[in-house]
């Protein structure tokens, strides 16, 4: 699926532009494959020098405390290992990137990696610093599904309204059946304002609502 990826968004720069090399800024960025790709942990510890895998939630947030990342109390490891990720390494994120290999922690719907335990098996791409894509194999069992669910809203009771909800639906029809599935989402907008070399999302969306009344 990343080769998907990357093939596609490289076609439709040369469609566009000419060219796989599209200015963003001050940087020329070149879409041609295959991209650079990276696991979450690795990148964290390339861009930050913080090697994170298998801390507990105080070893990180000492961690981040050194980075001088201030956290909101509420949150859990996962969100935790993403704050230190969006502030130490997603602006760094120039070149086209896939990060691979997220926490299971960060990733309630995503299968657990086939190899690595205690991680999913997740990508994002990441373009000038900006998620352009997120993609995962769906986790079809609903014992391992309940367990995160229950897990999230243990996340959700210390306050963090973003953690998932129980969903009784969802785990019915799990029991029922799934076939082995990927999901994939690409932020079309974001992606057209890259392309183009529009400096705002507002000045490439399609819903006149959302542009300043002229």
């Amino acid at each position: 699926m990343m080769e998907l990826v990357e093939q596609m968004i490289h076609s439709i720069a040369v469609a566009l532009n000419g060219s796989p090399t599209v200015m963003l800024g001050d940087a020329a960025v070149d879409f041609t494959p295959p991209w650079q790709r990276m696991t979450m942990f690795g990148a964290i510890e390339h861009y930050s020098g913080k090697q994170l895998r298998g801390k507990n939630e105080e070893e990180l947030r000492r961690a981040a405390k050194e980075l001088h990342i201030d956290l909101d109390p509420k949150i859990g490891p996962g969100k935790i290992i993403d704050e230190i990720f969006s502030v130490m390494v997603q602006p760094q994120l120039i070149r086209p990137t896939f990060i691979m290999d997220y926490p299971v922690e960060l990733s309630p719907l995503a299968k657990k990696h086939r190899t690595e335990e205690g991680l999913v098996e997740r990508f994002e791409g990441f373009v000038n610093g900006q998620e352009i894509c997120n993609a995962f194999s769906e986790l079809n069992d609903p014992i391992d599904q309940r367990a995160r669910f229950e897990e999230q809203m243990k996340l959700r009771e210390r306050g963090d309204d973003e953690a998932q909800r129980l969903d009784d639906d969802f785990l019915r029809a799990l029991e029922y059946g799934m076939p082995p599935t990927a999901g994939l989402g690409i932020g079309i907008d974001r992606l057209v304002m890259l392309l183009t070399q529009q400096d705002h999302i507002r000045d490439v969306i399609f819903f006149p609502q959302m542009r300043p009344e002229k």
